[in-house]
């Protein structure tokens, strides 16, 4: 995990904003974020509360000294780029992503306003900062390394499932999405322990019905979901149908957890 800018520099960012009327003696402007992602405002309700105390900690509180814009993809990726733009129209202080998708399409569409990521699998190998250290340009947030997770989640799940020979690994595969990475660092861990890895593919909700046809068809034992945007929004349907198949299922964050995965 990389965090890349400083809470002096975000502060910064936003008091840029309101300095020069400030500087005339006029009423200080009030910074705006602009806030962008694939998911539904709901599905991300556990993120915006980290998010809100953290500009807490900083001096800033929506609604009183900072605005804040939202704009949801509502599990669609296709209105991402027309979102972005109307952010970047606007003008905002500073745009906070959520999602490697969200992100792509910010960052193509200005230089000059901050983007502060959240959970891009690789920052690097996506071509969003130059390195982890010294990102570059102006986006910079926090990058998950889940390819390198993968082969722990396999051993724990072995751990609980030493018999299990058939594995099964839910992925949405976007492009550059570091899925082809986790698949073979799956692929290799399996071959060691005498694992056979499957690879199920799903990009929506039927899709994720049909996943889980395959997996009681090829008789799979367990399954592992990768952390993505949309198996988050879908968490619900993913745990019922694996309690319908009696599938134990094991995914990547808490709130998954608390839900009742592994």
């Amino acid at each position: 995990m990389s965090i890349c800018l400083r809470r002096r520099e975000f502060i910064t960012v936003l008091g840029a904003a309101a300095w020069p009327i400030t500087a005339r003696g006029q009423q200080p402007a009030r910074p705006v974020i602009g806030v962008l992602s694939r998911s539904s405002g709901a599905a991300s309700e556990f993120l915006l509360g980290g998010f809100r105390k953290g500009l807490s900690e900083t001096g800033f509180f929506e609604g009183q000294n900072v605005a804040i814009e939202y704009r949801w993809g509502n599990s669609g990726a296709e209105r991402l780029p027309e979102l972005a733009a109307d952010l970047v129209r606007r003008r905002v202080s500073v745009i906070y992503t959520i999602g490697r998708q969200a992100t792509t399409a910010v960052e193509t569409l200005t230089t000059t306003i901050p983007v502060v990521f959240l959970t891009v699998v690789d920052p690097v190998q996506s071509g969003l900062v130059a390195s982890l250290n010294r990102p570059g340009g102006n986006v910079t947030g926090v990058g998950t390394m889940t390819s390198e997770l993968a082969p722990k989640q396999l051993g724990l799940l072995h751990d609980l499932l030493p018999r299990a020979r058939r594995i099964g690994f839910l992925t949405e595969g976007i492009p550059a999405s570091g899925s082809e990475a986790q698949v073979a660092n799956l692929r290799a861990a399996g071959a060691k322990i005498g694992c056979q890895i499957d690879v199920l593919r799903a990009t929506n909700s039927r899709e994720i019905d049909a996943a889980f046809d395959t997996l009681r068809e090829n008789k799979t034992e367990a399954l592992i979901v990768n952390g993505s945007i949309l198996f988050g929004i879908r968490r619900a349907q993913i745990l019922t149908l694996a309690a319908r198949h009696a599938v134990p299922t094991m995914q990547a964050n808490r709130e998954s957890v608390l839900a009742g995965a592994l």
